[in-house]
């Protein structure tokens, strides 16, 4: 395993890793940074969402597969490694009332075969800082809030010789972050957009914006130069996306002109931090060091819990429980959705249930 510094970017589904922190995954890896993407599971009831392609007998008859060679294209694209979690995607249930979790479903997995599962890659791969999903899952679809409840367990559990003993050795990551959509960010492109006498596709976004629960996103990747790349391993997932879709109506200049990072809010680190920062590994020893920092017991509660030096605000509990339910008011658009490769109806107070 190299010295060098390594990240571990932990999401739902195969297309997550393109739409949440890709241009600074790739600018990562372009500056030598050995990055792993985990793909929770395998996508395996996402709709297919590009027009093109949809009632496809062959693509209907073996999503699962077709959906593993576009991760394998986006993997290529973007540079970096790749593993399946292995489990089974939950889907996004509609109906009123909404209709139970499909047995065997990662939503449904025991948290203790979870965590194990996700302990043994941190162990394996060794990662400095992870990144992943808020309390949300960045909109509440369960396999994402599934993804960040699992995340943070393993974060908590993998430096601890006395959790899964059998998974490895200990290994401490110092870092994780929660991948963010940046208020400023929304605002200032869609700005510009009508600016320059374009539609813009945030404007149900920005309508909302003031309904979300506000985060503490401090931390900027400045990756402009990797939007291109970004957009191509999205591209990749061919059957969800469309390539004529809200996604890709913001002209690339003009995004690196307006707003050249991709934003992250810091949840933990066992490090000393200065807020704001440009660098997901802003504040860590030297790498060779910080490999040192990594096996050594990080400090902990009578609980046993990690004693962080920096943790993020949380957001009041009615905020976050108003943030999931508010799909009803369109703050969560069907764009949103749509990239998310869940759409399973158009009835968005139903799923906005999911979360509740």
């Amino acid at each position: 395993m190299s010295d060098g510094l390594r990240l571990m970017a932990v999401h739902a589904h195969p297309d997550d890793e393109s739409s949440k922190g890709a241009a600074a995954t790739a600018k990562y890896v372009a500056d030598g940074v050995d990055v792993l993407v985990v793909s929770c599971t395998g996508g395996e009831r996402g709709d297919v969402l590009n027009p093109s392609m949809q009632h496809d007998p062959k693509i209907e008859r073996d999503l699962v597969a077709v959906r593993r060679q576009e991760m394998a294209r986006a993997v290529e694209i973007l540079g970096v490694r790749h593993t399946w979690l292995g489990f089974v995607d939950s889907g996004l249930p509609e109906g009123d009332p909404l209709p139970p979790l499909p047995e065997g479903c990662f939503a449904l997995e025991p948290l203790e075969v979870a965590t194990e599962a996700l302990v043994r890659v941190i162990r394996s791969f060794r990662p400095h800082v992870i990144t992943t999903y808020d309390e949300l899952g960045g909109y509440p679809h369960p396999d994402h809030i599934m993804t960040h409840v699992v995340s943070v367990a393993a974060f908590q559990a993998a430096g601890d010789p006395a959790q899964f003993p059998h998974a490895g050795a200990p290994w401490q990551p110092q870092k994780v972050y929660y991948t963010g959509w940046s208020p400023d960010r929304l605002r200032g492109l869609h700005e510009a957009m009508l600016a320059e006498g374009l539609e813009s596709p945030y404007a149900e976004w920005v309508q909302h914006l003031d309904k979300r629960p506000v985060r503490a996103i401090h931390t900027h990747v400045e990756c402009a130069d990797y939007f291109p790349v970004r957009d191509d391993a999205l591209r990749a997932h061919a059957t969800q996306v469309d390539p004529d879709g809200n996604w890709f109506k913001v002209p690339l200049e003009l995004q690196r002109r307006v707003h050249p990072t991709e934003d992250y809010e810091l949840a933990q680190s066992l490090v000393p931090v200065t807020l704001p920062e440009n660098d997901l590994f802003a504040g860590l020893p030297e790498a060779g060091a910080l490999d040192e920092v990594c096996r050594t017991a990080a400090a902990r509660d009578s609980d046993g819990e990690l004693v962080p030096v920096y943790r993020s605000p949380v957001p009041a509990q009615e905020d976050v429980v108003a943030a999931a339910e508010g799909s009803e008011d369109e703050s969560a658009p069907e764009e949103v959705t749509q990239v998310e490769g869940h759409a399973d109806g158009d009835d968005d107070a139903d799923r906005s249930e999911v979360a509740s």
